[in-house]
């Protein structure tokens, strides 16, 4: 059964989150309200989020500075503001610093309701390392931040078993005893353009396998102990880049 995807609507408007509350509601989805960004952020300290809804003029704290908040809290977090004011400065400053896009008001619910419903498909960071100590740990580093991660231990499990729902990949280039090029390899046969990271312990030792990885479109390769902050900057990067595309296809 599929985890309940929420949603937090912001705005202080409170007739605007109640309706979008009711409507997201009935058609599925776990919805909180905040009348507010401090209100927001509240909540997000205290609950995951899948996705934010946030108006993008409001007092106190707009939109864009909320957005800048909850990237230090949960990054990765996808925010989409909403707006009365097609032609607004803030509405170019959100979009530099990195939301996933904006939504004109009125809004097109059927448009909002298409795009939750493509951005929980492929949702899953996948794990693919047989040093459980290390996927272990870093499942847990990235839960606490709102992801999704599926450990995979076994080098003779089907490559399509890990990838048919994943966002990105993270591969180890030593796999108990596989080659994580081939691995890749494998991969770029059924998809040409999935994220994987090469994760490795050697950095000198598999300098070549580490460039054969980068000329068969491997997104970048990350070095043992990870550096966090630099894996959820690129994982951010990663999910702005798809949020937008999943936009433009609406």
């Amino acid at each position: 059964m599929n985890e309940i995807f929420r949603i937090l609507i912001v705005d202080d408007d409170r007739r605007m989150t109640r309706t979008l509350a009711d409507i997201f509601s009935l058609s599925g989805y776990e919805v909180t309200e905040a009348e507010s960004g401090a209100d927001a952020l509240e909540k997000v300290g205290k609950m995951t989020f899948d996705c934010v809804l946030s108006d993008i003029k409001m007092p106190e704290m707009d939109g864009v500075e909320l957005h800048r908040r909850l990237r230090e809290i949960q990054p990765g977090l996808p925010v989409v503001l909403m707006t009365a004011f097609a032609a607004d400065e803030l509405i170019r400053l959100g979009l530099d610093e990195g939301v996933a896009g904006v939504f004109d008001k009125p809004l097109d619910i059927n448009y909002l309701l298409g795009f939750f419903t493509s951005l929980q498909k492929n949702h899953t960071i996948v794990i693919v390392d047989d040093d459980q100590a290390f996927c272990k740990t870093l499942d847990d580093i990235l839960c606490l931040r709102g992801f999704k991660v599926t450990q995979i231990t076994d080098p003779h499990v089907d490559v399509d078993s890990f990838t048919t729902n994943a966002q990105v990949i993270l591969l180890d280039l030593k796999f108990n005893g596989i080659n994580g090029v081939d691995v890749l390899k494998d991969i770029r046969k059924k998809n040409p353009t999935l994220p994987v990271l090469m994760v490795t312990g050697h950095r000198q030792e598999m300098a070549p396998a580490i460039e054969a990885a980068l000329q068969i479109n491997a997104h970048a390769c990350l070095y043992k102990p990870l550096e966090i902050p630099k894996l959820l900057q690129i994982l951010a990067d990663l999910q702005k880049v798809r949020l937008r595309g999943l936009l433009k296809k609406k």
